[in-house]
């Protein structure tokens, strides 16, 4: 009886496993586990269809169907197509036009503002621009032009970005609008300019510098020359009275002359010119 017992405590969670009897504990671990992911997909669906209500919130647009506007780039030159080129350092202008299409309500264009924006997310701002005020009121079938300029930064040369053109404009009932008359992506490029003011300078400063230089370099290779050559002295040769060529005998006494030639030393190896008055004393002596 005691091993009927316990062969029957042994086989009673067997029979317990094998009978489907539909409230097992497994069963009910497993719908649990479905019924966790149920409301998990349950929730991530909420939460999709919630997103895509959102923006149904906000209003789809902020332009007034009595209103037309217009974008005009004045530097640089805008093909309408293609990408638009702003050179890095220089002034970018462009004018907003504004046409009232209205026939009983008027308008008030309130200012013009411009940003640079992230090229992959054009929520992300990067640069704001000032905004430039007008409140210039606009009849029905009247038009307005007003102009902006921004001037892009030098580090952004080489970069793509998102530009944002909004034109801010209110009408006769209060109601404020907002439109975004450019929104696009924009390269800035980087201007290589042939020879600018900076360069001009430099190249003058160093060409000054080479030729300070090479009058000094002339110079110490004179004053060095002078230096190393010999200074040769001239020798003076004095000549004295050895030649009587050009001794003037005419002041001279005749007598004189006459001791000079008969005395063996001094006498003259040529015969001095005589005057016609010592050619007649000389005469009347003899």
């Amino acid at each position: 009886m005691q091993k009927f017992f316990v062969l029957l405590l042994l086989a009673l969670p067997a029979v317990l496993l094998t009978v489907n009897t539909g409230s097992s504990p497994f069963a009910f671990a497993a719908e649990d586990e479905l019924d966790e992911e149920l409301v998990d997909v349950e929730t991530e669906d909420a939460a999709v269809v919630a997103d895509e209500t959102e923006p149904e919130d906000e209003p789809e647009t902020t332009k007034s169907p009595d209103a037309d506007t217009y974008l005009l780039f004045t530097r640089p030159l805008h093909a309408t197509g293609s990408q638009l080129e702003l050179p890095a350092g220089y002034p970018v202008e462009f004018l907003v036009g504004f046409t009232n299409k209205g026939e009983f309500e008027d308008f008030v264009v309130e200012s013009v503002e411009a940003s640079f924006r992230y090229a992959m997310d054009f929520s992300y701002f990067i640069q704001n621009f000032s905004a430039v005020p007008y409140n210039r009121e606009v009849k029905p079938g009247h038009e307005a032009t007003v102009s902006y300029s921004f001037l892009p930064t030098e580090s952004f040369a080489g970069r793509p970005f998102g530009l944002n053109i909004a034109l801010n404009y209110r009408d006769g009932r209060g109601n404020q609008f907002s439109e975004a008359v450019f929104n696009e992506t924009v390269q800035i490029t980087e201007v290589d300019e042939g020879l600018d003011g900076e360069t001009f300078f430099l190249y003058v400063f160093l060409a000054a510098i080479v030729i300070l230089l090479l009058v000094l370099g002339q110079q110490f290779l004179g004053s060095y020359g002078k230096r190393k050559r010999p200074t040769a002295a001239r020798k003076v040769v004095e000549t004295g009275t050895a030649s009587t060529k050009d001794v003037d005998y005419e002041w001279i006494p005749s007598e004189t002359l006459k001791q000079l030639q008969n005395s063996p030393k001094g006498a003259p190896k040529s015969s001095p010119k005589q005057s016609p008055r010592q050619r007649k004393a000389k005469a009347g002596v003899q």
